[in-house]
């Protein structure tokens, strides 16, 4: 990441602290077997103002945080993870930019020591609403959440088909075998994986949307493990890949089954996903828009 005079560097420990206990949030895209997804436009990035200073009156932070999908034509839909314990006044913009960190330096430059003035230039502010029941435990911790945007200046903003969601238990009726055969990709922002340097291991990267194939691992009531390992032809998710999009093939159409929660600490192995064909995800979504 770049660093700007207003943002912190990094994905913040509030925005990805608390996730299947001790598990560390995965939220971003790996740099083996991954590619540039300027065609996703569906896919976005969760950007955030916030207080850090005492003067609630004022935000003096700005950063993208996640990653996540728009599934309708005002629905944005992340982790909650992403959207709770944070400062009392803060404030969520979705941005559908490719490079959504060229945007904030940019901004940055251009309103020095304005973060909402930042966030405004690269996003459209809208209302966050997370699951009531988050964090649960951990058979299904409930992370999940939406923003809400005025579908207006979206469409002013960006041109995007909204992701099409799966039917309830999708993944159960094509079980481990079918799911074996089943091409999935993952996509969203964040960093790549370890890096050792001089000062140990780093994250670089992030804040451009990325894209990389991964293959089924396992499937529980709530989960779907998908394999990240760079000798079978994967990528991955990392830090500030949270709450964005896995899509699979189903039925020749590509559909967003599951969002990126957590997985193993330097970005290689396996990415923990929430299914979004479950009883407990279309529960939350049901309100916010239409399911198959």
């Amino acid at each position: 990441m770049t660093a700007v005079s207003i943002r912190l560097t990094g994905v913040t420990a509030a925005a990805c602290a608390l996730v299947l206990g001790a598990a560390l949030p995965s939220s971003a895209i790996n740099s083996y077997n991954a590619t540039p997804a300027p065609e996703r436009t569906e896919v976005g990035a969760l950007v955030a103002t916030w207080d850090a200073d005492g003067d609630a009156a004022t935000p003096d932070r700005v950063d993208w945080v996640c990653s996540g999908t728009m599934i309708d034509a005002d629905t944005f839909l992340t982790a909650a993870h992403c959207t709770t314990d944070w400062p009392e006044n803060v404030k969520f913009y979705v941005s559908l930019d490719q490079d959504v960190q060229a945007g904030l330096d940019k901004a940055a430059a251009q309103h020095p020591r304005d973060p909402a003035a930042v966030a405004d230039a690269v996003g459209v502010r809208g209302t966050a609403h997370s699951h009531p029941g988050y964090p649960g435990p951990a058979a299904d911790t409930h992370d999940i959440s939406v923003v809400e945007l005025p579908a207006a200046q979206v469409r002013a903003r960006w041109t995007f088909t909204p992701a099409a969601l799966p039917e309830a238990g999708a993944l159960d009726v094509l079980g481990p075998q079918g799911l074996n055969d089943t091409p999935f990709t993952v996509a969203g922002y964040g960093t790549q994986e370890a890096a050792r340097g001089p000062g140990g291991h780093t994250h670089p990267g992030g804040g451009v949307r990325m894209k990389a194939p991964v293959a089924f691992d396992a499937l529980n009531e709530s989960w779907v493990r998908l394999a990240m390992t760079a000798p079978q032809g994967n990528g991955g998710a990392c830090y500030g890949d949270s709450g964005g999009p896995n899509f699979a093939t189903l039925d020749g159409e590509r559909t967003l089954v599951s969002t990126t929660i957590t997985g193993d600490a330097p970005c290689y192995a396996t990415n923990v996903t929430y299914r979004l064909d479950a009883p407990g995800a279309r529960a939350f979504l049901s309100p916010f828009t239409e399911l198959p």
